[in-house]
């Protein structure tokens, strides 16, 4: 199970900035000691446990990197000035038994091995064939158009760190290598509760001051989305008591617990206060809009992070504090998004002290500058306002006003997720 300290308690004080709640979950979760081998048909996605080490030099032998003739750097001072007879051919996956003499070319293809001696290859295009032999242009740099042995990656080097969360490209370079299964983390078992007797699931009878719960449907996805097993919950109702029970049922079976909704101030938001029955409480508030109230906290050792229960604060403070906790218990890299500079189409104010993040979408200006436009509404509860956007504005604690034209940071919901 996942351990958790206790030793740095944020709620009381001022809000804690963004940046430190990130610092803190990343140095207070250790990652799951859980490990298991896999193969590559199932690699991606999953987080490296050990460092891949290159068993073989990557190319494992100096080859062609195009389709051209061969020849001796020795003898390239003789381009232009002679025709070069053409000795043999070399296929792709063929052996590469000649040996050139003075001013002898070979016909070879591209991936094929570099015959002995051989250490440049002119490009088919660039050549003129004439009475069974080529004419080579002048001005070829010894060594052009030639993979060589190792210079990928030198055989014993590092291919993938520990901590990786493999892509599709790390799995193509993990079977160049020849090999079949990798080490990896185990997927991280996350448990998601919904909060609130206003809530009840889709398909079930909804009562006329209910409404159907979305929270849990999304951060179901998103968890799944970063390499998880979920564990669908379902609904906690208001009571503090079950609420308790509920929470150290959960601890005892799951490396991580994730609810929305009850971690606000209100008499009947419940979370907190449960968090601190069951365990204890390390963050509650955080200075970011939307999704000021989080409440994280341990229970039996494992972390707990409580949502707001609006759907776009929900959206975002995941993105912020369940992201970076998921990748901490999984071994992963934190690799935080990197935003990039659009204009901004639309004018802003907000409070200075406070990270703030504006949905957009992204369109290109009459001059081809990819520009950002603001939803119109601004509500923490409208889903549509993600749906409808591809990404968020993130306006610094410094900032206070945004003027059009002006270049702002965007991040798009693919880099979140």
């Amino acid at each position: 199970m996942a351990q958790l300290s206790d030793d740095c308690f944020a709620f009381g004080g001022p809000m804690m900035s963004v940046d430190d709640a990130v610092a803190l979950i990343a140095t207070r979760v250790a990652p799951v000691e859980r490990t298991e081998s896999v193969s590559l048909a199932e690699a991606d996605g999953r987080v490296l446990a050990e460092t891949v080490m290159a068993p073989m030099p990557l190319p494992p032998f100096t080859n062609s990197a195009v389709d051209g003739y061969a020849v001796r750097s020795a003898d390239l001072a003789l381009a232009a000035r002679q025709t070069f007879p053409v000795v043999g051919r070399i296929q792709a996956g063929a052996a590469a038994n000649h040996i050139l003499k003075a001013a002898q070319t070979v016909r070879i293809f591209t991936g094929a091995p570099m015959p002995k001696d051989a250490d440049t290859v002119f490009m088919q295009e660039d050549v003129r064939l004439e009475d069974g032999g080529v004419v080579l242009p002048a001005g070829l740099k010894a060594g052009a158009n030639v993979r060589l042995t190792g210079e990928d990656i030198p055989l014993g080097n590092t291919a993938l760190s520990k901590g990786q969360r493999l892509r599709p490209q790390d799995v193509a370079l993990i079977a160049a290598l020849g090999l079949t299964h990798v080490t990896v983390r185990a997927r991280i078992r996350v448990a998601v509760f919904s909060t609130g007797d206003e809530l009840v699931t889709p398909g079930t009878a909804r009562g006329s001051a209910q409404l159907f719960d979305s929270n849990r449907y999304m951060l179901m996805a998103m968890l799944r989305r970063l390499g998880c097993d979920v564990g669908d919950l379902g609904i906690l109702r208001d009571d503090r008591a079950s609420l308790v029970q509920a929470l150290k049922s959960a601890a005892s079976g799951y490396d991580l617990i994730v609810t929305s909704g009850g971690v606000s101030t209100g008499e009947e938001d419940h979370v907190k206060a449960a968090v601190e029955g069951a365990g204890s409480l390390v963050l509650w508030r955080m200075a970011i809009k939307p999704g000021r109230p989080v409440a994280m906290g341990i229970i039996g050792g494992t972390p707990l992070i409580g949502l707001p229960g609006n759907p776009v604060a929900s959206f975002v403070t995941f993105t912020y504090v369940v992201r970076p906790t998921v990748l901490a218990l999984s071994g992963a890299f934190q690799d935080r998004p990197v935003p990039i500079p659009v204009r901004a189409a639309f004018a802003y104010k907000k409070k200075i002290a406070r990270r703030e993040y504006v949905r957009a979408h992204i369109r290109r200006g009459d001059d081809g500058v990819l520009e950002a436009v603001k939803f119109p509404r601004e509500g923490a509860g409208l889903l549509s306002s993600l749906v409808e956007t591809d990404g968020l504005i993130e306006l610094g604690e410094h900032v206070t006003e945004v003027r059009h034209g002006e270049v702002v940071s965007f991040l798009s919901y693919g880099s979140l997720l």
